[in-house]
């Protein structure tokens, strides 16, 4: 079935899920959007390699009994029943390889990358090194004559670097920024909370080229049934992050009115 929400699912933040989420978005962006570009363009899949430390897991396991082997751990020779150390569970920095994909839109006569579309992962958007590398490739391409789409579907953590007008500045959930190759200082950006449909909006190219539309809203639908989320999904339990108390009571009736409150 298709997702019950007008936009974006919270549910589909959750850890467990957004790695498979975001490879399912690019591969299904990519066939949206492929049969728009014949013949001038094409969209292909690239990835990067990230090391990346990992983040501490939200369900640490604590043993409820420590078995600890008699004659380790004594400080104290002439007492070692009192002087019995026992060790407690820590967490250690743990590095992983993790492989991002991403989008672009390359002209086909000279293999140029005209369009690079980005959706942001939690590696991108934590702070720390990979949050570091992600803004600087930002950066390079702001100054080259590239376009970029940066696709935010993630409520956790601060926002990609961008600043509002002073007359058009608001908070939103999500965003999506579309950054034109000749446009040198401004960007279009689209903020949408989670009541909102994913708005659409134009995959940018060459000047005077015909702009397809990018309809990232039907691609999380169509996504959403073909991959069964409805049946991954564990609507009992909070999405990750919490939503506010409001939104919270407004998702619930969404939920009750779809039959999926109790699955």
């Amino acid at each position: 079935m298709p997702s019950p929400f007008p936009g974006m699912d919270p549910w589909l933040e959750r850890p467990g899920l957004w790695p498979d989420l975001h490879e399912n978005l690019i591969i299904r962006l990519q066939d949206q959007l492929a049969p728009l570009l014949r013949p001038r363009y094409y969209i292909a899949v690239q990835q990067r390699t990230v090391v990346a430390v990992a983040p501490p897991d939200p369900h640490p396991i604590f043993p409820d009994l420590t078995v600890v082997e008699r004659g380790k751990f004594f400080l104290d020779r002439e007492d070692p029943v009192a002087a019995l150390v026992e060790p407690i569970i820590v967490e250690i920095p743990v590095q992983e390889t993790i492989t991002e994909d991403y989008l672009e839109v390359i002209e086909a006569a000279t293999q140029r990358v005209i369009t690079i579309v980005e959706i942001l992962s939690p590696s991108n958007k934590r702070s720390g090194d990979d949050r570091q590398a992600y803004i600087t490739k930002r950066e390079k391409v702001f100054r080259t004559p590239m376009s970029l789409v940066e696709i935010d579907l993630l409520r956790d953590w601060p926002p990609m670097p961008f600043a509002f007008l002073p007359t058009n500045g608001h908070p939103s959930h999500y965003r999506i920024l579309v950054k034109r190759g000749l446009s040198a200082r401004h960007a279009l950006l689209y903020p949408f909370s989670v009541r909102d449909p994913i708005p659409i909006f134009s995959l940018p190219l060459q000047p005077g080229d015909t702009e397809p539309p990018v309809r990232l809203g039907e691609v999380l639908k169509d996504t959403y049934d073909k991959c069964s989320y409805d049946f991954r999904i564990d609507y009992k339990q909070p999405p990750e992050p919490l939503l506010s108390e409001v939104d919270m009571l407004w998702a619930k009736e969404v939920l009750r009115a779809s039959n999926l409150a109790h699955s």
